[in-house]
């Protein structure tokens, strides 16, 4: 692998490299795909339901039933000291007005309720969706633009599943571009602050951005064969590709510009890097991207869809950092690292200047008392973990924005007056025309249920049936209402009445997620430790990092829980907060710690396992350091984002990511390697041998 790596360090290869990457770039773009991409996320929640869900099968029948899928668009006008003729004069002439525009409707809009204390009433219509953002927006922003808020205290705003649609949609679709943005602007300027040089670090970052854009035209041909893509998973792959390319182009950065002190070639000192940390990165990547794939076994389907999207991006980052990064760096030669450029020196970079330094200090340190230092260490993450029992799951579709949209302000309004459930009613498919009746005594008398509508349709699928909860359609209540309808809709009508609804469908998808946690996070520590075993060629080292990683992801999650309930005061967490940061902190946890035992397994095969560590240490602290605070930045940038799931994902990943940089790697792994000595190579040779034995240090 080594040597196949040091190809793209060729003098000649090089141009040809360039000239691939800038002709595919160019080629993406004229194509569109980047665009395409974008064009083919799928943002609504029903988009990410498992096919043997039974809202999903309840969905299906719904839109035959009602000629396509539905989106109900709710108006709600209220005035708190009570409507006047004006203000129902005021609702008849928008309904009118409304009524003559074309929004694809089945069925016009009409006054459907008025509160019985006089201060609200309900304007609704059925929206028909092709699966297309604009036949959602458009709709909806049109009908905000003629009838919000008409002012005088008269109170209008339109909400309904169409309203959360059309508001969730908007996030969504604004925000890959102000996520790239800032995130781009943080690495610049902590490429700036890390190499010091005004020039250099145009160069990682123009690899970075080619792999980002490679990477949106690859995964659109992966949309084309089924692969779902919403705004969530794309924003969490710009971030990957970003925070992961430029860790990869840190560790290959530093390794040529120690080679480039040894040797006045710099395509040979090129070939060295790609030879000596190339190995690594490609170890890593493979380790993130195994992790991702374990995504794929998810009943979620936005869920699923990021395993293969997620473990696109890492490759495609790696392979730009591998062959893209390499030609560019040769293109421009030592010239590109001013002020301060690495020239060529008899003697320079000996073995004894690498291996001393600050970190070589924190290992003597550490060496003095090691069972001391663990035993320390995983006292304090334990205790950080204790926070997860504040962990609350209450995060939910009507209250995961942080910003306050009109679907949730409708909400509001509708709740002060009527059943909040009116809102989104739940959906029940009777398929035995003759039990309809009882099916609507049945979920009548289910405790939480206000009402239940006559048939709204009817067709070969069956009989379609509206009941109207009390609790917020989007609210834990109304979650834990389902199983109750369920069962009561099937004791009166039989076991195949299906509920659905959008109500159910949010049920269903959490359910899903609590099931997917539970299957994905053993697989994935199974897989992860499988790579660790074949890199290291050990039993005990792998076992040793696997736990360190689970105890940091636990203490990340711990105090992240804490924070969003103490600091930002969030109204809880999304069920699948912990599945998505074990992923991404496990692979990307253990990725820091590959590349620091591959070096110590490397210096312990010359000086032992003690002297090993310490090397390992001294020479991978500073960059890893680095890498860590440049991906734990970018993953913060998921905090600029209006949406509460995104914000708390950054927030763990973040602090995890700096929680292993500083405290795991850089202590916790170090302090247990020399406690238990060369054991933690077993069952390898390297337990059996003596440091004396073995040929003494050569540079580089």
């Amino acid at each position: 692998m080594a040597s196949l790596l040091a190809h793209a360090a060729h003098r000649h290869v090089k141009w040809i490299i360039v000239a691939i990457w800038f002709a595919a770039i160019f080629g993406s773009f004229a194509a569109n795909l980047p665009g395409k991409f974008a064009d083919a996320e799928q943002n609504e929640s029903s988009s990410f339901l498992p096919g043997d869900a039974e809202s999903t099968k309840a969905l299906e029948i719904s839109e035959r039933l009602q000629g396509g899928e539905i989106a109900p668009m709710v108006i709600v006008y209220r005035r708190d000291s009570g409507l006047t003729a004006v203000d129902r004069q005021r609702i008849a002439a928008d309904v009118r007005e409304l009524n003559q525009q074309d929004y694809r409707a089945t069925s016009t809009f009409e006054l459907v309720a008025q509160s019985p204390d006089g201060k609200a009433a309900i304007v609704q219509a059925a929206i028909t969706s092709d699966g297309e953002s604009d036949t959602i927006i458009d709709p909806v922003e049109d009908v905000r633009d003629r009838v919000s808020d008409p002012g005088g205290g008269l109170q209008a705003k339109v909400t309904g599943p169409a309203g959360f649609s059309a508001d969730a949609i908007k996030v969504f679709e604004g925000i890959n571009g102000v996520l790239v943005g800032a995130a781009f602007l943080l690495v610049l300027v902590l490429l700036v602050i890390i190499y010091r040089s005004p020039i250099f670090f145009l160069i990682p970052l123009m690899a970075v951005a080619f792999a980002e854009v490679a990477t949106r035209a690859i995964g659109f041909g992966l949309t084309e064969v089924g692969v779902t893509v919403n705004g969530q998973s794309s924003a969490i792959l710009s971030v990957l590709v970003l925070g992961a390319g430029t860790d990869y182009a840190l560790l290959l950065v530093a390794r040529y510009r120690e080679e480039l002190l040894r040797h006045i070639n710099r395509h040979e000192a090129m070939a060295l890097a790609l030879r000596t940390a190339g190995p690594a990165i490609v170890a890593s990547g493979t380790t993130v991207i195994a992790a991702l794939l374990c995504l794929t076994l998810a009943e979620v389907n936005g869920t699923s869809g990021l395993g293969p999207i997620g473990a696109l991006g890492i490759a495609v980052a790696m392979i730009s950092m591998l062959t893209l990064l390499p030609a560019l760096l040769l293109v421009f030669g030592r010239r590109a690292f001013w002020p301060f450029i690495p020239r060529y020196a008899e003697g320079g970079g000996s073995a004894s200047g690498e291996t001393r330094g600050a970190w070589r200090s924190i290992g003597e340190r550490i060496a003095v008392r090691p069972r001391r230092v663990w035993g320390g260490v995983v006292a304090l993450l334990a205790v950080m973990a204790l926070g997860m029992l504040n962990f609350d799951d209450g995060l939910t579709q009507g209250n995961s924005f942080r910003d306050d949209v009109e679907a949730v302000q409708g909400q509001e309004l509708l709740s002060q007056s009527f059943p909040s459930g009116a809102n989104a009613p739940t959906e029940i498919i009777v398929r035995d025309r003759s039990q309809v009746a009882e099916a609507r005594r049945a979920v009548a008398e289910v405790q939480g249920v206000d009402s239940v509508t006559p048939p709204v349709e009817s067709g070969e699928g069956g009989v379609l049936l509206n009941a109207v909860l009390r609790p917020a359609p989007f609210s834990t209540e109304a979650f834990a209402l389902i199983d109750d309808i369920r069962a009561a809709a099937k004791r009166a009508a039989g076991p195949q009445t299906l509920v659905g609804g959008a109500t159910a469908i949010e049920r269903d998808l959490r359910e899903a997620a609590g099931r997917d946690t539970r299957v994905i996070v053993p697989v994935a520590l199974v897989v992860v430790f499988l790579i660790l075993m074949l890199l290291l060629r050990a039993l005990v080292a792998p076992l040793m990092l696997i736990a360190t990683v689970i105890l940091s992801f636990l203490a990340a999650l711990g105090v992240g829980a804490v924070v969003f309930d103490v600091v930002f005061g969030f109204p809880g967490s999304d069920p699948s907060l912990p599945l998505f940061a074990f992923i991404f902190l496990v692979a990307l946890g253990i990725d820091y710690n590959i590349f620091l035992m591959a070096r110590v397994r490397e210096e312990t095969m010359r000086h032992g396992t003690r002297e090993g560590m310490l090397r390992g240490l001294a020479v991978t602290g500073g960059v890893i350091t680095s890498a860590g605070i440049v991906l734990a930045g970018v993953f913060s940038v998921l905090g600029v984002l209006p949406l509460v799931f995104l914000t708390q994902i950054g927030f763990v990943v973040a602090f995890g990511v700096l929680l292993d940089t500083f405290i795991v790697r850089s202590i916790l792994v170090p302090a247990l390697t020399l406690d238990i000595g060369s054991r933690i190579w077993w069952p390898s040779r390297l337990v059996e041998e003596k440091p004396a034995e073995r040929e003494p240090a050569v540079a580089g």
